[in-house]
């Protein structure tokens, strides 16, 4: 007989979310769900992004609040510069029809990302609702795009939360081969560049971990976020200079 899910605890407007220890756990059928609700705001978003807490729902769900353990994070010390995309960021950086931008088509990185088709998934979870939270908190100052244009054209990019010194990473997509991996790589560079030790990636992926990502547990996510999000952020833009953060640092070449 399956288990019967615990109750999930509803949000309401301005209410505090539950202890993190009060998520579902793995003998649970949902992992890492904490709380639902109906409200998806900037005040609601900073809130959960500054616990450890990030939203994902489906079309027909209400707003529905994770907080996985163990957590997929990326150690930007760790990250794995493969020789292949070496050799790319290299050409791109050469390329002076070629550059990356901060925050210059957020809606158009986000809305990219809503509608990239993926692989074993029917749909996305970057619903209009999201679409429409998430350019609320970039024009707060919480979100950011980091975008790779060649010739004058969007051709790939990612969009993130930053809080403090802490960067979480949501969603990437490309038009052109490799342009979602360099802008992930221009992030890196940005947040070696910067003192951000760790990229932020919720969930595990053998993507993720094939460019050096891993899990660390919960109450140790929650401790760098404690020491964190407090901090001064960045300014967000990016300098060429950045690249060499990977292209002359101790950064291993691997296959």
């Amino acid at each position: 007989m399956a288990k019967q899910a615990p109750a999930l605890p509803w949000l309401e407007a301005g209410e505090n979310f539950p202890p993190l220890g009060d998520a579902w756990g793995h003998e649970d059928p949902a992992p890492g769900l904490l709380a639902a609700g109906a409200v998806l705001d900037v005040t609601t978003l900073v809130q959960a992004y500054s616990q450890g807490i990030f939203p994902w729902f489906s079309e027909g769900q209400p707003v529905l609040w994770w907080s996985p353990d163990p957590r997929m994070v990326l150690q930007v010390k760790n990250f794995k510069l493969h020789r292949s995309l070496r050799k790319g960021i290299k050409r791109f950086a050469d390329d002076p029809s070629c550059e990356i931008r901060f925050d210059f088509a957020f809606a158009d990185v986000i809305n990219a990302c809503a509608h990239k088709p993926r692989a074993g998934q029917p749909g996305t979870w970057i619903l209009p609702s999201m679409v429409k939270a998430y350019i609320a908190l970039h024009k707060a100052g919480h979100a950011h795009s980091v975008e790779t244009w060649v010739n004058g054209e969007l051709a790939g990019g990612l969009y993130c939360i930053n809080l403090g010194s802490m960067v979480f990473g949501e969603s990437m997509f490309a038009h052109q081969t490799d342009a979602s991996k360099i802008a992930l790589s221009a992030l890196v560079a940005f947040c070696r560049a910067s003192g951000i030790t760790m990229i932020d990636c919720q969930q595990n992926t053998q993507h993720l971990a094939s460019l050096g990502a891993g899990e660390i547990s919960r109450p140790e996510f929650v401790a760098h976020l404690g020491r964190s999000v407090d901090r001064s952020a960045p300014v967000w833009d990016f300098k060429p200079v950045y690249w060499n953060q990977l292209l002359t640092t101790g950064t291993p070449d691997l296959p």
